[in-house]
């Protein structure tokens, strides 16, 4: 029996990083359930050191969508991640367009079954590199990334600085001086070009930054009451409060359901926003997501001496083996908050609490967007603000007409 469990457990990390996959569904692990799995080609093995860009991801999504076949069709996560490539690479689309199109008119020549199975490898490529949001990418944390640094010692980070790697990190009593400064500087060095190298990856282009920093303006604008009128008044300007009192209430304007659309952060942040949202999770079956959520967001604003025991409390609730609201984390935030709770803080579920946000913001709030839960609700607060609109307008016009002077006849 242990013998089965170890060689399961081998058989899950190879297949994590997809040296074969299942044929059936595209969750990367091994089953004892007679599942048919098929094994990948050598050529998009890991090993070789093949890093797609997102170019690559965005071809490979426009091709699924000329395909026409029910077990191409994207899912949502997929037709979301479509969409936000086409708007950041709006300048070179119909290049992308242009490549999709020739691979399609190249699979169409091989033979039906040949195709079936690139199909299938392809995929599974895939869920290797920009997988399924919740699950665990054994992409970030790769031995290629380490290669880039022209570094035959790679240089590790200790408590008490930069050691060569293989070495034991002593403590200063412990290591002699001459052996600290052997070979410092030029790990220092190494360091310093790796960095150089990372920070010179993340440059934006000036324009890029313009143009977000437009766009988020444009976004704002009309909430922001320094720049645009508001109504009934700005409370900024006037002793009247009642702008306030709008937003505080349960029955939000169009304005408020509209600004839930720009951001997650953003529905949650209004009081009447999280209740809707709660409702759409609760017709989902996963509430649990958000009311951990909020339960860290309640510790973290808690007396001192009340932390110790809520933080007990929200393991027991939610992360706990047979917990009634157990929710799914990744195995790195799991050991990270599991450490945490032996000397539990206002912060032992901030790794914890980050991947839930994450899940929520990729996933659930999407479909929330796209919901009638929420359209219904816009369209809704949309209709008597129009209508409010034409009689103002409608008002202005008569007192308009009344004023001018006719002339006598």
């Amino acid at each position: 029996m242990k013998n089965k469990s170890e060689a399961m457990h081998i058989g899950s990390l190879i297949a994590a990083q997809g040296y074969f996959f299942p044929i059936s569904d595209h969750v990367l692990s091994l089953k004892d359930d007679g599942t048919f799995y098929r094994f990948q080609a050598p050529y998009f093995w890991p090993s070789n050191c093949w890093e797609p860009e997102n170019t690559d991801y965005a071809i490979y999504l426009c091709k699924r969508t000329m395909q026409n076949k029910t077990r191409l069709e994207l899912a949502d996560y997929e037709a979301e991640n479509l969409a936000r490539l086409q708007r950041a690479f709006a300048r070179k689309w119909e290049f992308i367009y242009m490549q999709a199109e020739a691979q399609v008119k190249i699979d169409r020549k091989r033979d039906k079954s040949e195709r079936k199975i690139l199909d299938s490898q392809e995929r599974a490529f895939w869920d290797v590199h920009r997988p399924v949001p919740g699950c665990v990418n054994t992409t970030e944390m790769d031995i290629r990334k380490c290669r880039r640094m022209k570094n035959p010692h790679r240089v590790k980070k200790s408590v008490y600085g930069l050691a060569e790697e293989g070495t034991q990190s002593l403590s200063p009593v412990q290591t002699p001086s001459h052996h600290c400064r052997k070979g410092t500087k030029e790990d220092v060095e190494k360091e310093i070009l790796f960095l150089n190298t990372q920070l010179d990856r993340h440059r934006m282009k000036m324009s890029k930054v313009a143009e977000s920093l437009i766009t988020y303006s444009e976004q704002y604008m009309e909430y922001d009451p320094f720049v645009t009128t508001t109504e009934p008044s700005n409370p900024w300007t006037s002793d009247d409060p009642s702008l306030w009192d709008l937003e505080a209430s349960k029955e939000p304007s169009q304005q408020r359901v509209k600004k839930w659309g720009f951001s997650l952060e953003e529905a949650l942040k209004d009081p009447a926003g999280q209740e809707l949202f709660l409702k759409f999770l609760e017709s989902e079956f996963s509430s649990e997501n958000l009311r951990f959520w909020l339960a860290v967001q309640d510790l973290k604003r808690m007396p001192q001496q009340e932390v110790g025991q809520r933080a007990q409390d929200i393991w027991a609730e939610f992360l706990a083996e047979g917990a009634p609201s157990s929710i799914n984390l990744d195995s790195h935030s799991y050991e990270r908050t599991s450490q945490n709770l032996k000397d539990p803080g206002r912060y032992s579920y901030e790794d914890a609490q980050d991947h839930i946000y994450k899940l929520m913001k990729s996933d659930s709030y999407t479909r929330f967007l796209r919901s009638n839960v929420y359209q219904d609700l816009l369209m809704a607060r949309k209709k008597p603000e129009m209508e409010q609109g034409r009689r103002t307008s409608l008002e202005k016009f008569t007192r308009s007409v009344v004023s001018v002077p006719f002339p006598l006849l």
